[in-house]
């Protein structure tokens, strides 16, 4: 059984937030951390920033809604807003120099696990 409106428009949303991911963290390993990178906000973290806020404003309540309705093994709704928070957090601070490079890296991949995870889950729901 094919995914319905919303499901489709979740997994898209979920593919997308994956690839903001990668990206904070390219941005993050290969670009603030050179010695003479210097971070243009207006030019490059806001309008980021906004993409990602965008998308994943529309993510949140149809992925919490969608895990409290299928119940999904190992996927529970604390786990989407701590998610939807950690996106919203990287997105910024992949950006700056001051940022820990342990934690960040811990971070992407909270949040890359719950994406994953939730397009698996998608795809085998039908």
């Amino acid at each position: 059984m094919p995914l319905n409106k919303l499901e489709q428009r979740l997994f898209e949303l979920t593919g997308q937030l994956l690839a903001f991911n990668e990206e904070a963290y390219g941005q993050f390993v290969d670009i603030t951390n050179a010695e003479d990178y210097e971070v243009d906000f207006y030019g490059e973290v806001k309008p980021f920033a906004d993409r990602v806020k965008k998308a994943a404003d529309e993510w949140e309540p149809l992925a919490r809604d969608w895990v409290m309705e299928n119940k999904p093994k190992y996927l529970y709704p604390i786990q989407i807003k701590n998610t939807f928070e950690n996106i919203e957090m990287t997105s910024v601070i992949a950006w700056q120099k001051d940022t820990k490079p342990k934690r960040f890296k811990e971070r992407i991949k909270s949040i890359e696990y719950v994406l994953a995870y939730l397009l698996e889950q998608l795809n085998g729901s039908h």
